[in-house]
């Protein structure tokens, strides 16, 4: 089961021009001013601009581009601490992709569900001693799961709330492995809290692609036919807060008896729209409109759902 906010971008060629000639500026201005990144980093910090040295380290190397606002503003303000030119970089970036409700539902309706290459997630399971997970016949069964997505005012997600309810299908079970894709790589990890019943063992990040990897160990193993309630928290440092391109699904590998999504706005920015969408194996993308609730929040249902994608989506 993979739980997310967002699809990576995917590069074209009309876009590999411009990307290299901001990332070679970048390099070269950096090179000049003799600062080190981190360096770099706590002089943008001084002028109220957040940038993750890591984030500085794939602007530089063309791994990613500046997209979201809060990072074009930080260009603006990166050029002061590198005393070139006023706009010398921001004009190298390429126009952002679009966004909005036309680009999620394109994204919606690919084939292959999964936002980072399947390659980049072997490699982090195999880090945690489980090469086969993807494959191997799983003895603990999910039964019901509930997430709740708190998104700030900037429209960036706070944290992630989730509970989830397990079955042993044999005796000894001691462990559940969360994988989750943060939608803004730029941004860095989410900070993982295991709040009822369980706590992190093994863990591996992959940065480029916003990948969390982590064994979640039972303060109890369970044996055949029991089950166990478990709590943990997804949580992002902020503002700004990391951009989800205003959506939030979890992809199931295996079937589930319950889902239960849960959206929670910041009162002072609402959503104008909201809709829930789904789509098991190659059947055609299913969408229904929700309506706002009296606490600002909106929710969706999955019952004997997967596998598939199951999340909600929404626009301001």
């Amino acid at each position: 089961m993979v739980a997310g906010s967002t699809a990576d971008r995917v590069s074209t060629d009309d876009e590999e021009e411009p990307r290299t000639a901001f990332a070679t500026a970048l390099r070269s201005a950096i090179a000049t001013s003799g600062l080190s990144l981190d360096r770099i980093q706590a002089r943008l910090l001084a002028r109220g601009a957040s940038v993750s040295v890591t984030a500085l380290s794939y602007w530089q190397s063309g791994k990613r581009q500046p997209e979201r606002q809060s990072s074009l503003s930080a260009v603006r303000v990166l050029e002061e601490v590198l005393a070139i030119p006023a706009g010398s970089l921001l004009s190298l970036l390429p126009p952002p992709r679009p966004r909005g409700a036309s680009s999620r539902r394109s994204r919606a309706t690919t084939e292959q569900p999964l936002t980072f290459p399947l390659e980049a997630l072997q490699a982090l399971l195999e880090k945690v001693g489980a090469p086969n997970a993807l494959e191997q016949h799983h003895q603990l069964k999910l039964v019901g799961l509930h997430d709740l997505c708190e998104i700030a005012e900037d429209g960036g997600q706070r944290a992630v709330t989730a509970r989830a309810v397990f079955q042993a299908g044999a005796d000894g079970q001691d462990r559940w492995l969360l994988v989750y894709a943060q939608g803004d790589p730029e941004a860095g990890p989410p900070v993982l809290n295991t709040l009822r019943n369980c706590h992190v063992g093994r863990a591996e990040v992959d940065d480029e692609h916003g990948l969390t990897v982590a064994e979640l160990l039972f303060d109890r193993p369970i044996d055949r036919g029991e089950t166990h309630l478990i709590e943990y928290s997804l949580t992002n440092s902020g503002p700004p807060y990391p951009e989800c391109r205003n959506t939030h699904y979890r992809e199931f590998r295996r079937p589930v008896r319950e889902y239960l999504l849960e959206i929670r706005f910041d009162p002072d920015t609402i959503p104008t729209k909201c809709w829930q969408y789904s789509r098991q194996g190659t059947s055609p993308l299913d969408r229904k409109e929700l309506t706002l609730d009296q606490g600002s929040g909106v929710h969706a249902v999955a019952l004997d759902f997967g596998p598939g994608v199951f999340g909600i989506d929404w626009e301001y």
